[in-house]
């Protein structure tokens, strides 16, 4: 069995700046579109026996139709080809709105030939997959406030929510792993966040807003692959080991947070009785050019500026932003037109400008911080931050409230 596993298109997610002129849709989605062509192409070039998409094919469950008609166009491709294609439901597909439709409801309506829509935890077998070999557990997006809801858990700690929720997946988990076949293969698709798992920049999930699976569910030694979504870096969580533990990553950069990050899909060739073996395509997206500078002469201001910046080689149709550090005095030293010049090449340009402050408090040498009042240092902070006297009159005014409101509360009590 070769499946390919492919996560987190977002294909709209960015639609400002330019748009081609042939097709109307804004350049960026066509790179993120140009990712998904070549996710498919491969799929029916080498005839892979299962497509496995792990969530978000947009950036909310409002896409407007002409993205809808560009995703739609794609995995009917697939369904043409007589390919069985999973589409999990991720947290972007999603209405938090009981009742409501998600993105990819359009396949289960039409029953889209080939294209099994994965909206809600099942374990889905051959009868359900075409008549594939395999078995597949689904855990679409899990929304921790509905579940909690579902639960008695007020006057519960944070920990004892999060333990019962816990329990109640791994409850449902171990029901699907007691009624699959032991002799076909068991994949785990969730579109989830899983402890351990690094977000980029080395930074890892941990309990918190997101219902996180503990990593002990998705190592389980009965299953042959677990195909994740919903973080955008990709990694395997259990690398080097049985069974694979897959977050493919976004199919494109989505922002500089992913400027570092490659991109790409999956092919795990399952087989019974044997270890599976994963295969990283790697996808040739836009490039982001991420690049900071700080100033510290403003005789040489610009000089400085251009010295950070990029070969025209490298600028070519790359993302770039510059970051630029500079004390306030040095703003008129920035040529914004001629760092605009030099940065034509890119196919987009970001400039963040950050001048500094050096703000100190000075008190009057006649005097103590102990011999002021609240109003008489709130005035010092003012002067020192150049606030502005309408500003500094307004928020003297309600920081005067608040002082009277506090000394209030004091003498009652």
């Amino acid at each position: 069995m070769h499946i390919l596993h492919f996560a987190d298109a977002h294909i709209d997610i960015d639609t400002r700046g330019r748009h081609d002129p042939e097709s109307g849709l804004p350049a960026r989605v066509l790179d993120f579109l140009k990712a998904l062509d070549t996710i498919i192409n491969t799929a029916i070039d080498e005839r892979v026996d299962l497509v496995l998409f792990a969530g978000d094919a947009y950036k909310d469950r409002t896409p407007a139709p002409t993205y809808q008609r560009e995703w739609d166009k794609r995995i009917i491709r697939l369904s043409q080809a007589g390919i069985p294609t999973l589409l999990l439901v991720g947290n972007h597909d999603l209405s938090p709105a009981a009742g409501r439709a998600h993105t990819l409801q359009e396949y289960e309506t039409l029953q889209v030939p080939h294209v099994i829509v994965a909206a809600k935890p099942a374990l889905l077998g051959p009868q359900q997959l075409d008549g594939l070999p395999i078995q597949i557990i689904t855990l679409p997006w899990i929304n921790r406030s509905g579940l909690m809801g579902a639960r008695e858990v007020s006057g519960m700690s944070i920990e004892e929510v999060n333990s019962e929720l816990e329990g109640a997946l791994t409850a449902l988990l171990n029901v699907y792993f007691e009624a699959a076949d032991p002799n076909l293969p068991l994949i785990f698709t969730a579109h989830a966040s899983v402890q351990g798992a690094l977000l980029g920049a080395e930074r890892t999930i941990m309990l918190g807003h997101d219902l996180v699976l503990p990593g002990s569910m998705v190592r389980n030694p009965r299953l042959s692959y677990t195909a994740l979504g919903h973080i955008h870096k990709a990694q395997d969580l259990n690398e080097g080991l049985q069974p694979p533990v897959i977050y493919p990553g976004s199919i494109e950069r989505v922002d500089f947070g992913e400027a570092a990050d490659d991109k790409y899909f999956v092919i795990a060739t399952v087989e019974a009785g044997q270890p599976t073996r994963v295969e990283w395509r790697k996808l040739h997206g836009r490039r982001f050019i991420d690049r900071r500078v700080t100033i510290t002469s403003g005789d040489l201001f610009m000089a400085q500026v251009t010295a950070a910046l990029p070969p025209t080689d490298e600028l070519q149709d790359a993302i770039f932003r510059l970051i630029i550090e500079y004390d306030r005095a040095w703003e008129p030293m920035l040529d914004e037109a001629a760092l605009r010049a030099a940065c034509a090449a890119a196919f987009d340009f970001h400039l963040i400008r950050r001048p500094q402050v050096e703000a100190r408090i000075r008190i009057p040498g006649d005097q103590t911080i102990s011999s002021l009042t609240p109003e008489d240092l709130l005035n010092i902070y003012w002067d020192t931050n150049k606030t502005k006297p309408e500003e500094s009159k307004l928020l003297t005014q309600l920081a005067g409230e608040i002082i009277n409101s506090v000394n209030h509360v004091s003498d009652s009590n």
